[in-house]
């Protein structure tokens, strides 16, 4: 356990190894336990540039962008609303497409709180997947 005496070499130092197997093996538990329950994030959806040879003029009718100004007014697809009639506008855009896709682009310059009150209108409204756009992503880069 501790030291050996009486080899006749002198004592021989014996270290006992269980308490740091004890150790790590509490470590690896917590990690363990600990690993699961990492903070799940926003899921968002990036839009995608139309396939070359495609038209655009149809994808740009089936895509719903919700435009939030630095003034905060609100605006679905360059037609004017505000955040009281945003749900419901967002039903009835919606009403008869199966395919529940919408796009918030925010102005630089403006807090997040507005993004986020549009993203949780947006999902109050039964919209599926919101997608975030920013400048870079509008550039094409």
């Amino acid at each position: 356990m501790g030291m050996q005496v009486g080899t006749g070499k002198g004592p021989v130092a014996d270290p006992n190894v269980v308490p740091f197997i004890d150790v790590l093996l509490v470590l690896l538990i917590i990690f363990m336990v600990i690993t699961p329950t990492t903070p799940y994030g926003l899921d968002t959806l990036v839009p995608q540039p139309p396939p070359p040879g495609s038209k655009a003029d149809a994808a740009d009718q089936r895509t719903v962008v919700i435009v939030i100004n630095k003034d905060h007014s609100v605006m679905i697809n360059q037609e004017p609303s505000d955040f009281n009639r945003l749900g419901r506008r967002l039903e009835e855009i919606f009403k008869t497409r199966a395919e529940r896709v919408v796009f918030v682009k925010g102005d630089p310059d403006l807090e997040f709180q507005y993004v986020a009150r549009a993203i949780d209108i947006a999902k109050g409204a039964g919209i599926d997947k919101v997608g975030l756009m920013t400048a870079k992503i509008e550039a094409g880069q």
